[in-house]
Order: structure tokens, then sequence, then C-alpha cells
């Protein structure tokens, strides 16, 4: 770190590449283009090594620091994957092994602490994790097992105490999904979830979580609609809904897309792009790494300035040059004892792995 974000160059987009290694299109496309950061699939990852060597790649482009985001959340949802890395549970994992409230979230902030030191040693420096949203009996199994737990005070603690763990590793966290997915009865990567939830209801469980957590720096929009806030549009293109995630949850740090491509957004890229940006967004993810969507989302993707730059600036600064101390085997020693009272979660897909068509 120490570059800066320049205001006069920096994009306000996330974008997704399509191999292992840059070509000389995307080099090229990148570095014209400077944008604010890049996002990594399992597409992209083979070793440590080569990790490394990509993310050295694509900062290397940019003239400021740019945000390399993954997915990183443990069970399904994790882009690092043995033999190379270390295997994480999911977040429900955590309330299973322990009935010990100050024990379960001293092991959620371990287990966030010890990904940070996976990321960071490829020079990772965003996971968006963790998972807010609070799942409600009938909703899809989108979120399941990726959230802490069924009550919104657990699911904020133990949340909390996931981004602590990341930000003493050098990472930042992402808080998801703003103002929450969990009650939603449709996957928003094929359907837009429609949610008939009253507000009160809204407020008291879903917003509850991301309220006690709005000082993070960053934050990932739902593609769902709320039909009591905005009975048109989903979160990410609803300037009704995020002037609540603004001034009711009282989130002020970076707002970013869930990636642009899913199909619970309707119309051309360019459209949703620009529709996200008028409702308050303030930068675009593209996942893909489709050169064609890419060139049709910077077509319409400003650079960044004013609140989006500011907010840019200061979710940067929660970066540490020096981690935390930590003593890794000893740390992921205690880890592997404590989780290893839970039955093991098993197999599942990795429903928001994003993979070219």
């Amino acid at each position: 770190m120490g570059k800066g974000i320049a205001a006069k160059d920096t994009r306000a987009c996330i974008l997704g590449l399509a191999g292992t290694e840059l070509t000389p299109e995307e080099h090229r496309f990148f570095s014209d283009l400077q944008p604010l950061g890049f996002i990594l699939f399992r597409r992209n990852i083979e070793t440590p090594a080569q990790v490394k060597a990509l993310v050295a790649s694509l900062k290397g482009l940019v003239a400021h620091d740019a945000l390399i985001l993954i997915d990183q959340e443990g069970g399904r949802v994790r882009r690092l994957r043995p033999p190379h890395w270390p295997d994480y549970p999911p977040a429900s994992r955590f309330a299973e092994v322990t009935n010990d409230p100050s024990e379960e979230r001293e092991m959620v902030r371990l287990g966030a602490r010890l990904m940070a030191h996976d990321l960071a040693e490829l020079g990772i420096n965003v996971d968006c994790a963790p998972v807010l949203d609070v799942p409600q009996p009938g909703a899809h199994e989108i979120v399941g097992d990726r959230a802490y737990g069924m009550a919104p005070q657990a699911v904020a603690v133990m949340g909390r105490a996931a981004c602590e763990g990341f930000l003493a590793g050098g990472v930042l966290p992402v808080i998801k999904h703003v103002p929450g997915h969990g009650r939603a009865g449709a996957d928003s990567h094929t359907d837009l979830p429609r949610v008939d939830a009253k507000l009160d209801e809204l407020l008291k469980v879903d917003f509850y979580p991301f309220q006690v957590n709005a000082d993070m720096p960053i934050a990932m929009t739902a593609h769902v609609l709320y039909r009591a806030i905005d009975k048109r549009n989903p979160a990410t293109t609803s300037r009704k809904c995020l002037k609540i995630v603004r001034d009711v949850i009282g989130f002020d740090g970076l707002l970013i897309t869930d990636d642009l491509s899913m199909n619970a957004l309707s119309g051309t890229l360019e459209k949703r792009a620009k529709a996200a940006l008028r409702a308050g967004v303030d930068v675009i993810l593209h996942c893909s790494g489709q050169m064609a969507e890419m060139r049709q989302v910077a077509h319409v993707t400003p650079k960044l300035k004013g609140e989006g730059l500011r907010r840019a600036k200061a979710a940067i600064t929660r970066l540490l040059k020096t981690p935390e101390p930590l003593d890794v085997i000893d740390a992921r020693a205690r880890f592997d004892v404590v989780m290893a009272r839970g039955q093991d979660a098993g197999a599942k897909s990795d429903p928001t792995e994003v993979t070219p068509s």
C-alpha cells in the first residue's frame, strides 16, 4: 500500500478477469481504465505462487492502491481450497461446536484472522465476508449455512467478531448483502427475490446486524426487492432503499453492488450500472471476466469523485500496514481442535462462483 487513490484516474468499478494470468488485451484494458480494484474466482486460482504473481501484476497495472477482492467465507463459498490452503467451516458451524457465546465469538474472530493471514500472504486485501443476512423459515437456501444463525442479535455479534478478525489481519471485510438477503425466496443469481415483510419487521430483524456493523469500511448491496420500500426496484438500483442504508442503517462506508451480471437485475449491463449509480452506490462490481461485458460496464462507469472517492480513501486507510501479531501454527491448532467438535458439513456446491459462459 502507499500509492493512494488518485481522483483524476480511478474508475468506480471492480472487475474480474478470465484466467490465471493476464492476457495482453486485459493488460491494456485495465491499464487504460484504471479500475478501483479486481475480484478473483476459482478460475483465477491454481497455486500460491501463481496467485501471488497474478495479484502483483494486477496491482502493478494501476496508479493507485488497488483493492483485490475474493469471496472467502468458508463452507460452500471459498475460492482458496485444499490442498494449497486450509479449509474453513461455514458460518453456521460455530454455534454447533459450543454453547458458550464467548467461545463462539472467539472462534469466529480467530477463523477470520486466520483467513486474513492466508489472503494477506497472497496480497489480497479485501474479503467479501461476513454474511450478515438473517435467514427466515421458507427462504431460499442461497444464504442458509452461510449465516451465523437465525437470530439477528447473534448474527450482529458474530459478524462483528469476523470483521475484527479480518481487520486485525490487514484485510478489509465486506458486510453483505445490505439491507438483508435472509428473507429472499429466490436465488438472486437466477431470479429477482421479492420480499413482502413490513418495514418494522425488516428494521427489527434484517437491518439490525447491518446497523450494529455500520462502521465497517465496505458493504455489498442485495439484489432483492423489498415491497415495503420500493415496489419496482431491487435494493441495488433503488434510491429509496439505499437512502435507508445510509440514513436508517447508518452505513457511510464504500457501497458496492453485488455482481452486475446476476439475473435478478434487468436490462443491459449499461442500464444496470447507470441505475445503480443513480440510486447511490459508489462502485460497480462486475465479475465474469468477459471482455465484451467489461467494456460495456466501463463505458458508463465514471471516475471516483466526491463522496465515493472519500469513502474509498477511508476504506484504504483502515488497512493495517503491520497485522496484529499471530502465532499461525498455534492459532490454527486451537481453531481446528474446537471446530472438530462439530459434525462435518459435507460438500455442497458453491452458488456464487461465476463461470464465463
